[in-house]
């Protein structure tokens, strides 16, 4: 098996079974990488010609603004992710970008993507399984807005969360690393701050996980999953170009 050398090329070696010539393919992606700081927007909503980049280290959120100066966040991007795809294949960015830590991240050309893509098929058809991935958590996301009640989407969102950084090798079963404030969790849950601290100290005293000082420790992975009636199919590390690699699904 070919060692992953980036969180990019082992989020899409859960598609294909990489070969040595495609990870280079990757790595030669990454010839643009910088440092870019917590709180300016890397792509902004509504304007045209926006930048792509491929994260390689942070967190960063995508969110829209609303006429009256209110934000939701519509997603959180980790190591591996792309940010601003959706703004090369279209003429204006539908949602602004923002690192929420200090990251790395690498400037992609757009004519250097679709050249990739032409040289390398099974490469553009992992990126198209990443980002179709990516819109059905978004789907989930209005789900749990929409149907779940605040403890049920909250433990959903942090489960979700260590599924996905398990698979780049930052999570595992137990808990992982978290830089989120209660005050972008809810604007990423359609909650008031105030309430997702009393949901939190409740999972915190049922046992479930507890979520302090940028961390977040599963106490019972079983029961959180219960609770969030939570199925990872949606999430797809397995998906229809698997070629016999086990994805590191919550490995302990």
């Amino acid at each position: 098996m070919v060692m992953h050398s980036s969180p990019f090329a082992a989020k899409l070696g859960s598609y294909i079974d990489l070969s040595e010539p495609e990870l280079l393919v990757l790595e030669s992606l990454h010839a643009r990488r910088k440092c870019y700081p917590a709180g300016r927007d890397l792509v902004l909503q509504g304007q045209p010609e926006q930048p792509a980049y491929i994260l390689a280290e942070g967190w960063v959120c995508s969110y829209r603004l609303l006429a009256g100066g209110g934000r939701q966040i519509v997603d959180f991007q980790i190591p591996g992710d792309f940010l601003g795809l959706r703004s090369v294949l279209s003429r204006t960015a539908g949602q602004s970008v923002e690192p929420l830590t200090k990251v790395q991240a690498s400037l992609i050309n757009p004519q250097d993507l679709m050249d990739v893509f032409a040289r390398n098929p099974r490469l553009g058809a992992a990126v198209l399984w990443a980002a179709s991935r990516d819109d059905a958590m978004v789907v989930e996301h209005l789900v749990g807005i929409g149907r779940r009640n605040a403890l049920e989407r909250t433990a959903h969102l942090l489960l979700e969360l260590g599924a996905r950084l398990t698979l780049v090798g930052l999570g595992t079963k137990a808990g992982y690393d978290c830089p989120l404030s209660q005050y972008v969790l809810a604007d990423a849950l359609g909650l008031s701050a105030v309430h997702v601290n009393r949901v939190l100290r409740e999972l915190r005293e049922e046992g479930l996980c507890t979520f302090r000082n940028g961390r977040v420790d599963i106490n019972d992975f079983d029961g959180l999953v219960q609770l969030a009636d939570f199925d990872h199919d949606y999430l797809d590390h397995d998906g229809p170009l698997y070629q016999g690699v086990q994805a590191p699904r919550f490995a302990a």
